[in-house]
């Protein structure tokens, strides 16, 4: 049974890194198909694979509807077919896990056919290749959940750094995954980049969101290095703070 972990939250809080991590943990357990659900298309860089933009599902959508429009390509096709035959060949692979990338959306602000697409490929990708995990590296906000346009969520992931505006997207979040009554499992918080103790402040809006805290992570002395140097995350060292929580987080969770 395939497991499927979605990180989520406001932009900036670590989500990438995160999910790169937890991808190159995962790994080690079975086989992975890593999902980037972010237009900004980073998490090919912090998992240090090579990713073409003509290899997301927004280019390899628009270049298909381009080329019916130039008489390159038969408007009879089955696009459907047509496209998953494409996005398979654009896998990016590497050992232990495949990555695919949504890219930019169709028009301004909506992945809505792009996505309706995406989640029947994503069955059809589960099906034929046997990953045993997906991990998703969501846009900031929760488009992708609350329009249920992808596979049913086994963890949700919600992130959030140490402070209240923070805290207080990632309650929002909550909140509109319960009204939305969406096919989502386990839900939890993880506060990225602590110094220190928690103020007061921040441990009562997280009392009041009441989100389950899955981990605190510490500020990882050695990403600024990484990040100047061009290096991917899954570079870090084994015994780096960041690494160790999150082999904690998987292992809290029975992933």
């Amino acid at each position: 049974m395939t497991k499927t972990i979605a990180m989520a939250g406001k932009g900036g809080v670590g989500k990438t890194t995160v999910a790169a991590l937890l991808v190159k943990l995962l790994s080690q357990k079975g086989l992975i198909l890593a999902l980037d659900a972010d237009p900004s298309t980073n998490l090919n860089q912090a998992l240090g694979l090579p990713l073409d933009d003509s290899q997301t599902v927004g280019t390899i959508r628009e270049k298909m509807t381009e080329d019916v429009s130039r008489g390159t390509l038969s408007p009879t096709i089955v696009k459907q077919e047509y496209l998953f035959g494409k996005i398979v060949e654009s896998l990016a692979e590497s050992k232990g896990f495949d990555l695919i990338a949504m890219g930019r959306p169709e028009g301004p602000g909506c992945y809505c056919a792009s996505n309706r697409f995406l989640r029947t490929s994503l069955d059809k990708l589960v099906q034929d290749h046997k990953y045993d995990y997906i991990v998703m590296d969501c846009e900031a906000g929760l488009e992708h959940i609350s329009r249920q346009t992808t596979r049913d969520i086994d963890v949700l992931l919600i992130m959030s750094d140490p402070t209240i505006r923070g805290i207080t997207a990632a309650a929002r979040m909550k909140k509109l995954i319960e009204e939305l009554r969406s096919n989502v499992g386990k839900v939890g918080l993880i506060v990225n980049r602590v110094k220190g103790e928690l103020s007061p402040e921040i441990k009562g809006a997280i009392e009041e969101s009441g989100l389950e805290v899955f981990a605190l992570i510490p500020e990882e002395p050695d990403m600024s290095d990484l990040e100047m140097k061009g290096k991917p995350v899954t570079d870090l060292p084994q015994e780096s703070p960041l690494q160790s929580k999150v082999k904690e987080i998987v292992e809290r969770l029975s992933l």
